[in-house]
């Protein structure tokens, strides 16, 4: 099958047609004619870009939004979060992730890295949505040594079964924490991941509380100790590292682990920080941007995210040439994470991911710099179409089974939360 976009606008490239055969972008010109039987999808008035990457969230907490807001981390897990959790079913889980993936079409997220429970389940919702996801098999075991054995079994057990799956959905490893997790456990994850070549995605450092016990502890801040468990290389993603020093940065650095930054939700939880971006990013440490889970946030619109994550960083430095709009674009749209996964060029050769946005609304108007209208002025309203892997998944804004997704998400939110 093959796919002629006709009048897309690139920028520095201009007015052209993009064509599209199977999963690959074949060409893109000013004259491409459309090869013989393709299909014709007109992007007049509309600009091709990439799309953007969620690099942390948890997505069926889409059934949680709004329920426990404005409290304290804490609190909020142990009293809303996690006894609503302790209720949740697979196919819970598998529509809370199809409301999500839904959410995220709409406002440009073409691929995301997920931690949350029932791995079949939101593999299924992802498959059946059209994009790409990270799905981890995650791990917790503060129950002791039962608890920890069950879950390696299920991470051995879910790295077989997910050939079941397209090369959409991407297996990975996600130990919760260094507090929810063992030290034996994580060495145990260590060397999965070394011998089967699996990402690992952990939170790390997003309060300070976890620093202090983990200095309590082990004696040493927690990038350390991921260091001296193993966990600290290139095939390693962590999520908020709100608190890391320089030390720690240097490590990182070292080791070729990548930082995923979640502003928004680190506001709201007043985690009592702000993302070292202008250290981390002088030591070449690779970047990517989050929403963290909705319950959270709490919204998966990453274009809201990026405007906070840029204005925050100027904040933080008090400097407003910190993190310029095409620095802070390339963060959301994969081109400083590779260990992410998906390409963030928009060339014949490279895989179909891409969106077409709308030229004609106010926030992309006047187009003085459309890539600084992206970041401080749009909202995922701007998109109106999405491909990924060569497949139209969203077009004008629709998205096939959308009325279903919304009434099943409802009627199991309120179930969830005692209605």
């Amino acid at each position: 099958m093959s796919l002629w976009i006709h009048n897309a606008w690139i920028p520095n490239q201009g007015q052209v047609n993009i064509i599209i055969e199977e999963n690959i972008i074949k060409a893109i010109g000013p004259d491409l004619a459309p090869l013989p039987d393709s299909h014709r999808l007109d992007a007049e008035h509309m600009v091709a870009v990439p799309g953007l990457i969620n690099g942390h969230t948890h997505a069926a907490m889409t059934l949680l939004r709004g329920y426990g807001d404005d409290m304290p981390l804490m609190e909020w897990l142990e009293t809303r979060i996690w006894p609503a959790e302790a209720r949740l079913s697979e196919e819970d889980v598998y529509w809370g992730t199809k409301l999500a993936c839904l959410e995220m079409m709409r406002s440009g997220t073409v691929m995301f890295h997920d931690m949350y429970w029932n791995y079949h389940g939101i593999a299924r919702a992802v498959e059946e949505m059209g994009i790409r996801a990270g799905v981890g098999a995650i791990m917790i075991d503060v129950a002791g040594p039962d608890q920890a054995n069950t879950f390696k079994k299920l991470t051995q057990q879910l790295w077989e079964e997910t050939s079941q799956y397209s090369s959409r959905i991407r297996y990975e490893l996600s130990p919760h924490a260094i507090y929810t997790v063992s030290t034996d456990s994580l060495r145990w994850l260590a060397d999965f991941s070394e011998k089967n070549d699996v990402p690992v995605h952990i939170h790390l450092s997003e309060t300070f509380q976890e620093v202090s016990d983990c200095l309590k502890k082990y004696s040493v801040r927690p990038a350390h100790y991921l260091n001296d468990v193993g966990l600290l290389t290139p095939r390693t993603f962590l999520a908020h590292g709100v608190h890391l020093d320089d030390e720690e940065l240097d490590l990182i650095a070292e080791k070729g682990a990548t930082l995923v930054t979640n502003p928004v939700s680190n506001l709201k939880l007043a985690v009592g920080g702000i993302f070292p971006y202008s250290e981390a990013a002088k030591r070449n440490i690779p970047i990517a941007l989050g929403t963290d889970g909705t319950a959270s946030n709490n919204t998966l619109d990453l274009f809201q995210d990026l405007k906070t994550f840029a204005l925050i960083q100027k904040h933080a430095d008090q400097d407003p040439t910190t993190l310029p709009a095409q620095d802070a674009w390339d963060i959301a749209t994969g081109a400083r994470a590779p260990l992410l996964g998906v390409t963030s060029t928009l060339a014949a050769g490279e895989v179909a991911d891409l969106l077409l946005l709308r030229r004609d609304l106010l926030e992309i108007t006047p187009e003085h710099d459309l890539v600084s209208n992206l970041v401080y002025a749009a909202t995922g309203h701007v998109v109106d179409t999405m491909i990924v892997d060569g497949r139209v998944v969203m077009q004008n804004r629709h998205v096939p089974g959308e009325e279903e997704i919304l009434h099943e998400a409802r009627q199991r939110a309120h179930k969830l939360a005692g209605g």
